[in-house]
């Protein structure tokens, strides 16, 4: 059995999801210790327990320690499960860092799966679900996976209540990426949202993105505006407010930008300042977000071949994401660049099979 230091390097929950992400989808068995242990709460939160406890169900795992403020904690997979899912983190956390720690294993599936997790859909230091729909899911296509996300319901902190909804079909085997080269942006698209709260707000949002993009020169601009009221369904069960933008390229390169609205700040300033850091990722001229590369490291890792990314920044996260794969599935990996700026990484794939007869 594998032991993961859950105190290196990022030292949060990305170690704890990626470890059982990659438990459940090769069938290794990992003891996680030291869990979150450079966190002011330490140990298992409710959507750490949610994430663990959903990929359990997915991969019929048998754990050890799986309860609230857990510090250790031992994940043995068993068979994947096709089916219909539905989880409930019972707090505003977030359903897409839930949903991250499955999508490894749901590509190995023996059948379709689908999805429901229920919870907080934008949240801070968390992709939103728009990032998942527009940046994540038609990047890993690339790979030859084929998986949808959206939501039924938008949930912002404290009350939560949203819900994302994912269906996946498994594949045989993943194929490498490579993606270093980033193209000319050809089109920017984009969300501003809000529940409970005046129509002023997006419009704000959108007007403040829009200026800053034009006056950069882009043109082929569209930014939904979504503002909720109580009694629509789709509205959260508190105020919330928040906008992403996400650009595409002429090679078919993603990027995004996302905030939320904070009280007392202006909703101008927020969108002209999201729609500032998305252009900055371009002037980098590498080819892949700064906030999809980590999450890539796990696709590339059980891939068939030698992937290439060419990363806006080098993060942290996408270093222990390396680290962890490296430790469970014996991957070699290169680095050319620094941590905080544009990197080229190397990494030789696995070649992880499905070998259910159904896939």
């Amino acid at each position: 059995m594998k032991v993961i230091d859950g105190s290196i390097l990022e030292g949060g929950g990305q170690i704890l999801r990626v470890s059982v992400a990659l438990s459940a989808a090769t069938g290794k068995p990992v003891k996680i210790i030291n869990i979150r242990s450079k966190r002011t709460r330490p140990g298992l939160q409710p959507q750490h327990f949610v994430a663990v406890k959903a990929v359990a169900q997915i991969s019929n795992a048998e754990v050890k320690g799986l309860q609230l403020g857990s510090k250790e904690l031992e994940f043995v997979p068993h068979q994947l499960r096709e089916g219909d899912f539905f989880f409930d983190i019972g707090t505003a956390g977030s359903t897409t860092l839930v949903l991250q720690a499955l999508m490894p294993s749901l590509a190995y599936t023996p059948g379709e799966v689908t999805i429901r997790v229920k919870g907080g859909t934008n949240n801070p230091f968390a992709p939103p679900v728009e990032f998942m729909q527009c940046v994540l899911v038609p990047t890993l296509k690339r790979l030859g996976y084929e998986a949808s996300v959206g939501m039924t319901k938008r949930g912002f902190y404290p009350k939560g209540g949203g819900i994302i909804k994912a269906i996946s079909k498994p594949i045989r085997r993943l194929s490498p990426l490579t993606l270093t080269d980033l193209g000319r942006v050809i089109k920017i698209r984009g969300f501003s949202f809000s529940s409970r709260l005046p129509p002023s707000v997006t419009e704000g949002l959108t007007s403040g993105a829009e200026a800053v993009l034009r006056r950069a020169g882009y043109q082929d601009i569209s930014i939904e505006n979504e503002s909720r009221k109580s009694w629509e369904s789709q509205c959260a069960l508190n105020e919330g407010s928040g906008i992403f933008l996400f650009a595409e390229t002429t090679s078919g390169m993603l990027f995004a930008n996302d905030a939320l609205g904070r009280k007392g700040a202006s909703d101008q300033k927020t969108g002209m300042d999201v729609a500032e850091g998305l252009l900055s990722q371009f002037s980098t001229g590498a080819a892949v977000d700064l906030h999809l590369a980590d999450q890539l490291i796990v696709w590339a890792a059980m891939a068939d071949g030698v992937s290439v990314l060419r990363t806006t920044q080098l993060t942290l996260h996408t270093v222990t994401c390396l680290e962890i794969s490296k430790k469970i599935l014996g991957i070699e990996f290169q680095i050319e660049g620094r941590e905080g700026e544009p990197a080229t990484i190397r990494i030789e794939g696995k070649g992880i099979k499905n070998l259910s007869t159904l896939a």
